[in-house]
């Protein structure tokens, strides 16, 4: 023993020896690799086999640590494990299985998933058997949620929530929690079993769950877990069900402000996971009062303790529950504490949280405190959350101004407070407000020339003033103080201190100067004449000095006036900063469109265009007067409305286990590529036709059916096939229509989809329904068609510069990161085509940015749920010989490989 430990400890040595030596990376990972080699070498799969418990741990411990994926000995090792998971030895099983859920590969998804329900739900399995088979399924679940279908086994998977083993009730409820998201339906029944058990552990005893009880709190792990799954169901309908629910609710909200059993924080930390998960639980109900308001009073203890975390939790749910109606006001109680803890408090995310809460809690009675209170704190607040704040400050001046004096006054302050981080969004709203509001143009000329004035002066601050003063620097005129030629001489003061397109805006301030103030027009064309305007190397600077000087001499008074007349209203469907706050945090913005359509669900939204306020309106139609029209209206036309969507109405159904049914528009359908509306179906009876909206990772697709019969189409009835990986790649919601459609009318449903991650499948809808042909026969229709939801269909385009996009396209230069096609021309090989077709796809074509002027370069990053994906587009015509050379490179291949496949289908 002694000369093979000593033997052991040289070959030790040795291999630290080499490590330290090694020189690179490369030869570290190439040492490391060749001694894994050699240990692997010494041992024997046949240890699987043994039924010895310390040779069979040995044997699955180097399966799980030493044996590679592709490794030739896979296959063997597959089998050994199945034999275990047959066997009588229940520590056999258990072992078979926690090497499975270590390895947790898709061959393992693939080999064993069919079995895993089977021995969970079997009545032979003892206790940790099903606790590791759980937690197992879940695992592979996480790995490959297509390889999992347990919808044949899930009510007898439900009914472990109610078994008696306290740890397979715990692993039970993971399992279920992840597979109800997949599967609402299939795993319903769930709620009423984690309702039943849930409160029996609420209403327990320190004796009753002794062993499951954690610093005096009863089982609080599985309390957060059922509290979660809860979650993923919308509030029981069962009277019984619901009334125990709430009891549970209230039972943990007063064991939270008793007095603690214990002053250790492991209680606190137990008794206060229970206690937010549980209000997380009431916020997404959002249908009782007493407990929403209970809940943020709750809370408000919270936002003076002493420990980071809690503070940081109220806020982050108190956000939620300002969003709603039945605990708004008791919200605003807290403004206060609020408001100090932003000033005083240390950590900066903290402090971030406060922020959003008092975002989410303005309105009309306190919007002047709060903004004010976000100003003076905007002067202080940490770099990484100025540019959102300014955001938030000119969306609630925006939202709640009555006096748009004070709108314009805010907005001019935020420019003064932080210039460097107010977007082009806010100083193009404000512009856009004030041309549109003819009662505040006069102030905010007199307002912006004030502010020009002083010696530090932001450029956006010129940039507005210019704009403004341009426009309406004739209604401050009269007063000497601010004659035209004072306009001009201050403006023109800060010309030289600007970036080119701030001169350029200036320069069009003083062409409007010719039109409102004639007497001053040879000392702006004495500017515009300058050489440092008419020979700029900034070409569009120079265009617009020789076009301007050129219209100001040739143009006679009354053509000057038609060309420079004043800037008609703007007209608009959203606030652009609206969209720019809901595209930085999508996730917090959805939530509270969520629950202004719970408070609505019988309405659907409609974006009027703007009125003579310039400010977004919005209004109620009723669904059923959205539907009337019995004409056949062209699909195209901007919708008026866009329907709230009902979650529990949405029908999902897996694909046939073939792969895709056979769909009618698969020849043509991807003309959608890089099109967002037009008809998908049609023929003698029905016309389908789509639109497409989308933002971020959201897209809301609007489906019209027309019917062209002289009959009506009974039993009609259109459903979304999302079934296997891509039911969790894409969540999707759908309006639910009547069963009925008259003759020649069209009806609209909107179907909303969130995209979860990337996907590779394409949606399918199915459509069925009963007609009469002219014979008066009753004939069905059953077809599947391909909704035009890409990948590409979540693209936001990305400006670079071509050092820039060169050095991100060295940097994906790995082979797994890279997806190229070489393909024939289908169409003539014009530019302008070309151009069109890129910029459809959604990205931003990028011009003068590749050294080939015939080369194509695009940039955009793919948005879901879980993370942006960028990719970088190539594409090298070869006229000559009519082929295409289509390069793409991203962080991810299956993005790669399906643009790839998608944008080659287009030329």
């Amino acid at each position: 023993m002694p000369a093979v430990k000593g033997d052991g400890m040289r070959g030790l040595a040795v291999f630290i020896s080499d490590i330290r030596n090694c020189k690179s990376k490369e030869a570290e990972l190439k040492r490391i690799n060749k001694e894994l080699a050699n240990i692997r070498s010494k041992f024997k799969v046949n240890l699987l086999s043994s039924n010895k418990y310390t040779e069979k741990q040995i044997g699955y411990l180097f399966i799980s640590v030493l044996i590679e994926q592709n490794s030739e000995l896979m296959k063997l090792i597959i089998q050994g494990i199945k034999n275990d998971l047959v066997s009588r030895n229940p520590v056999h099983v258990n072992l078979a299985l926690q090497c499975i859920a270590n390895i947790g590969s898709r061959e393992m998804a693939e080999a064993f998933a069919p079995e895993l329900p089977k021995l969970l739900i079997s009545g032979d399995t003892i206790d940790f058997v099903k606790q590791s088979a759980a937690l197992c399924l879940l695992k592979l679940f996480r790995t490959m949620p297509e390889c999992i279908n347990c919808a044949e086994y899930a009510s007898r998977i439900v009914h472990l929530l109610n078994d008696s083993h306290m740890g397979v009730v715990m692993s039970a409820s993971s399992l279920i929690e992840a597979l109800s998201k997949k599967s609402p339906e299939d795993f319903k029944g769930c709620v009423s079993l984690s309702i039943s058990r849930l409160s029996r552990i609420v209403t327990s005893t320190y004796t009753d769950l002794q062993d499951y009880t954690y610093y005096f709190v009863p089982a609080p792990w599985l309390c957060v877990k059922l509290l979660r799954l809860l979650q993923n169901y919308p509030p029981p309908e069962d009277p019984s069900n619901k009334s125990r629910l709430l009891e549970c609710l209230e039972g943990i909200l007063n064991r939270a402000q008793d007095a603690p059993k214990s002053k250790k924080v492991q209680h606190s930390n137990a008794k206060n996971s229970v206690l937010f998960e549980a209000i997380s639980l009431i916020i997404h109900m959002d249908s009782e009062p007493n407990l929403l308001v209970r809940a943020c009073n709750q809370l408000g203890t919270f936002l003076s303790h002493r420990e980071t975390n809690l503070r940081y939790l109220a806020l982050e749910s108190m956000c939620l529950l300002a969003t709603s109606e039945f605990s708004h006001e008791a919200v605003k109680k807290h403004q206060d504490t609020i408001i100090n803890a932003l000033k005083t408090e240390r950590d900066v995310s903290v402090r971030q949280r406060a922020v959003d809460l008092l975002y989410a809690m303005c309105d009309r009675t306190n919007a002047s405190e709060i903004v004010a209170e976000m100003l003076t704190y905007l002067e202080t607040a940490d770099y990484s959350i100025r540019e959102e704040m300014v955001l938030k400050v000119a969306i609630l001046a925006e939202k709640y101004a009555t006096d748009y004096t004070w709108y314009v006054d805010v907005i001019l302050k935020l420019i003064r407070i932080a210039g460097d981080y107010v977007s082009e969004e806010v100083w193009y709203r404000v512009i856009q407000i004030v041309v549109n509001r003819e009662d505040v143009q006069g102030y905010a000329a007199k307002t912006c020339f004030e502010a020009l004035q002083k010696p530090a002066c932001h450029e956006n601050m010129v940039k507005v003033g210019g704009y403004i003063l341009g426009e309406f620097g004739n209604l401050i005129a009269g007063d000497q103080r601010s004659s035209p030629s004072i306009q001009f001489h201050m403006l023109h003061s800060k010309y030289h201190l600007c970036s080119i397109s701030t001169r350029c805006l200036l320069l069009t301030a003083y062409v409007k100067f010719c039109n409102l103030f004639p007497e001053i027009k040879p000392m702006i064309q004495d500017v515009l004449n300058t050489d440092h305007n008419l020979r700029n190397p900034d070409a569009e600077l120079q265009q617009r000095a020789v076009e301007y000087l050129a219209m100001s001499k040739i143009a006679s008074a009354d053509v000057l006036a038609t060309v420079l007349e004043e800037m008609p209203p703007f007209a608009e469907k959203e606030s652009s900063l609206l969209a720019k706050l809901k595209k930085s945090k999508p996730q917090q913005e959805e939530e509270n469109a969520e629950k202004e359509k719970k408070a609505r669900p019988s309405a659907v939204m409609a974006n009027d265009s703007s009125s003579s306020t310039g400010v977004v309106s919005g209004s109620l139609v009723d669904v059923d007067t959205a539907q009337k029209e019995h004409t056949l209206s062209d699909v195209f036309q901007p919708s008026p409305a866009a329907a709230s969507s009902d979650r529990s109405s949405v029908e999902m159904r897996p694909a046939s286990t073939g792969g895709d049914p056979d769909v009618f528009n698969a020849v043509d359908y991807l003309k959608f590529v890089t099109k967002n509306n037009g008809i998908l179906y049609e023929d003698d009876n029905i016309q389908i036709g789509c639109k497409l909206e989308t933002r971020s990772n959201l897209a809301r697709l609007g489906m019209f059916y027309g019917n062209k019969t002289g009959g009506a189409f009974t039993n009609f009835n259109p459903s979304i096939l999302a079934g296997g990986s891509l039911g969790v790649q894409l969540q999707v919601q759908a309006k639910p229509l009547d069963a009925v459609v008259g003759a020649g009318a069209q009806v609209q449903q909107l179907i909303n989809i969130v995209c979860v991650q990337e996907f590779t499948k394409q949606l399918i809808m199915h459509l069925q329904f009963s007609y009469h042909d002219k014979n008066s026969v009753q004939q069905s229709f059953d077809k599947c068609l391909y909704l035009p939801i890409f990948i590409n269909k979540f693209f936001e385009p990305t400006e670079m510069a071509s050092e820039q996009f060169f050095n991100r396209w060295k940097a994906l230069s790995q082979t797994v990161q890279e997806a190229q096609k070489i393909f024939p021309a289908k169409n003539p090989m014009e530019k302008e085509a070309i151009r069109t077709k890129l910029a459809g796809l959604g990205s931003k074509l990028l011009d003068d940015v590749d050294p080939n002027p015939e080369n194509y370069v695009c940039a955009g990053i793919v948005h879901t749920q879980s993370q942006q994906i960028g990719a970088l587009v190539r594409l090298e015509p070869n006229t000559q010989a009519k082929m295409y050379r289509l390069t793409i490179r991203s962080s991810k291949d299956t993005v790669s490989k399906q643009l790839v496949e998608l944008i080659s289908t287009q030329f």
